[in-house]
């Protein structure tokens, strides 16, 4: 039954089936009643309950009488003898496969790139076909790709780029089409058309956040106003301002919202909205620290820090820290950030405590450095460390010196951060030996210290130090200059260092703008019979210009005295003189000043010294070329007069710590004795 209701099912569409009342009504029936009764079954029996027949009994009744004899099979067919397949398959190995005829393509060939050309259409007045053409991947490809379908995907993120960029100028009508043309002489152009339509400008700006202190600080941070240009980086710049400048104002866990600007393409404007959570207003407290493996505890971090307990939180502060405790070299990793504490203060706020998430790294070191110039022959130099063997910060500095001219040993202890920031205490013994044209001497010493200096990550503008030392040493003396006679003489000195700098120049190894100025004075004098006190001083300026972002002007000058004894009564060691890398560079050093019979300098006891460096950078090499002046008296003032000139040229490699330098010089109108050049290899500038 179920076969029959689906063949008389109707194979037309249900709207097909649909019609109007009218229609219906106007058709005739499609069997008349007398003959669809007529071809209804007979029911025989008149009983109604009386039971319906099998299945199979009707099926019987249904179907045609069949023959008993069985029905024939059509004459099997016999298949066509297939010889070779009835045959076991030939071995492997006698298989030949016929060569084929078609002509094959070289594998290795390359094929051939499609050339096209790229226009842009429609930019215009916007300012930004520059920038467009810089990001873009059709001209990023130079005109050449492997199929046509890749410069079909270039232009399509060519155009999606156009669209971007006209969004990020608040062209938010602006629209693009990337399309392909195929001229008559087969040239492929990709066309990227460009509509820019209006630009949007801030209309109202609305910030929903706490009040703060002082009221408004949120709207002072946000460097927008209505009437701008709706420019996605400026946007996005004013609310990273807001997220800077809450922290710095006492807000640590201030939390900008996402942005919402609606549009009105009546207007071109857009009305912009800011959710803000302040979080609380907060000050300092203490310092807490954790680490499985940790350099110094929080009470030396206390020592470190700028700000006192109950101070509002600025989070330059926290940088600060931060960055002086990286400064110590005591950590392989540090973090520092503010944790609520839940307790507010006197003045409202909620005190927060800073907490130092550390890990200590290798606290011993080894450092070198390795340099030559004439007249001091080569010079490496070479220091062990223990930065942390007595903490806080204490450390343990042996050094060694080893050259032609020189060498030496030393021990030095060594306190950062000591008991004040950024106040180092020092004391050592050193033990050398130089032996040099000027002199020879061998020299034991002892001396203690305090300083303020300056490290490659903080340079600091004002630096001190000040101290004591005493002097043992042998040293090889000429008795008369008009003879070079020499004997030896020991001499025991005391001194007492001083020196202040000030620096604005804008890096500590590679300056390209600012000025130095330091001035050291050491008043010393023979502690060998009677006392003979001296003052020796020294006083350096140096300036940078920078000329283009590539070159610089460079000039430094020297004024050095010596005062309150005659020359011969100052150890050859402790004299003045000039010549060198880092002075008069052309001449060898301490070669220039009053000399003996034998052209050897015996020293001076005053300076003054000027140069002048032209430094050029491109990408990290450089070359220079500088002119040096410089000469030595022997009087307690310097005389500006006899000048002696060196000039050349020199190379420089730049690094992460600093250039690399190599120079050559010579001197103008050498005198008997000097050097016909001379060259100079070390680490940082000149000057």
């Amino acid at each position: 039954m179920l076969s029959l209701l689906l063949l008389t099912a109707s194979p037309l569409p249900l709207l097909a089936q649909t019609t109007s009342a009218s229609e219906t009504d106007a058709e005739e029936p499609i069997l008349p009643d007398a003959q669809f009764e007529a071809r209804l079954p007979k029911m025989e029996g008149n009983d109604p309950n009386a039971p319906l027949p099998s299945i199979d009994t009707w099926i019987d009744q249904q179907m045609p009488a069949q023959s008993a004899a069985p029905a024939e099979l059509p004459a099997a067919v016999d298949p066509a003898e297939e010889q070779e397949l009835a045959q076991p398959l030939p071995p492997l190995g006698s298989v030949t496969v016929p060569a084929n005829e078609a002509k094959q393509d070289d594998p290795d060939a390359e094929l051939p790139d499609v050339r096209y050309a790229t226009r842009v259409e429609g930019f215009g007045k916007t300012g930004l076909e520059d920038e467009f053409r810089a990001e873009s991947a059709l001209f990023d490809g130079d005109g050449k790709a492997d199929t046509a379908t890749m410069v079909q995907q270039r232009a399509k993120a060519d155009q999606e780029l156009a669209v971007r960029l006209l969004y990020s100028q608040g062209y938010y009508d602006g629209t693009a089409l990337a399309s392909l043309d195929q001229g008559g002489d087969g040239t492929l152009t990709a066309v990227v058309s460009v509509t820019p339509g209006k630009r949007y400008k801030i209309s109202d700006i609305v910030i929903h956040s706490q009040p703060t202190v002082p009221p408004g600080l949120v709207r002072e941070s946000l460097p927008l106003k209505t009437g701008d240009y709706i420019i996605a980086a400026n946007v996005e710049g004013a609310e990273a301002n807001v997220a800077l400048k809450l922290p710095e104002n006492g807000y640590p866990f201030v939390e900008v919202g996402q942005r919402d600007i609606l549009l009105d393409p009546q207007t071109v404007t857009g009305a912009y909205t800011l959710p803000v959570e302040t979080g609380p207003r907060a000050s300092f407290r203490k310092i807490t620290t954790s680490g499985e493996d940790q350099a110094f505890g929080a009470d030396h971090m206390e020592v470190i820090k700028r700000y006192k307990p109950g101070e509002l939180y600025d989070s330059r502060k926290v940088d600060d820290l931060r960055k002086a405790l990286v400064a110590t070299g005591l950590f392989s990793s540090v973090a520092v950030d503010p944790v609520r504490t839940g307790e507010a203060g006197a003045d409202g706020t909620e005190y927060v405590d800073l907490h130092v998430d550390q890990d200590a790294g290798p606290p011993r070191t080894l450092a070198g450095e390795a340099g030559y110039g004439t007249g001091q022959g080569f010079r490496a130099e070479g220091t062990w460390t223990h930065r942390n063997l007595f903490p806080p910060e204490g450390a343990l500095i042996l050094g060694a010196i080893a050259g032609t001219q020189e060498q030496g040993a030393s021990a030095t202890f060594r306190r950062s951060n000591a008991g004040k920031r950024d106040k180092t205490f020092q004391t050592g013994i050193t033990l050398n030996h130089q032996n040099y044209d000027a002199y020879e001497a061998y020299t034991a010493g002892i001396n203690i210290g305090w300083a303020r200096q300056s490290t490659p990550i903080f340079q600091k503008r004002w630096t001190y130090s000040y101290g004591a030392e005493i002097l043992l040493t042998n040293e090889q003396v000429v008795i008369d200059p008009a003879t070079a006679d020499k004997t030896r003489r020991t001499y025991f000195i005391g001194g007492l260092p001083l020196q202040i700098g000030y620096d604005r120049s804008n890096d500590l190894l590679n300056p390209t703008k600012g000025f130095r100025a330091n001035l050291r004075a050491e008043p010393e004098g023979s502690l060998q019979g009677n006392f003979s006190p001296y003052l020796r001083a020294t006083f350096d300026l140096s300036g940078y210009y920078p000329v283009s972002d590539s070159l610089v002007i460079a000039a430094r000058t020297r004024l050095g005295t010596i005062s309150g004894v005659d020359r011969d009564d100052v150890a050859p060691s402790r004299r003045v003189y000039a010549g060198g890398g880092g002075s008069v560079r052309g001449f060898g050093y301490q070669e220039l000043g009053p000399k003996d019979v034998n052209n050897d300098p015996i020293g001076g006891r005053s300076v003054n010294e000027f140069a002048v460096e032209g430094r050029y950078r491109f990408g990290n090499y450089g070359v220079v070329a500088f002119v040096d002046a410089g000469q030595v008296y022997e009087s307690a003032i310097p005389k500006f007069s006899d000048m002696r000139y060196g000039v050349g040229v020199g190379g420089r490699f730049y690094t992460n710590f600093g250039p690399f330098r190599a120079d050559i010089a010579m001197p103008i109108n050498r005198q008997p004795g000097e050097s016909k050049f001379a060259i100079y290899i070390g680490i940082g500038q000149a000057f």
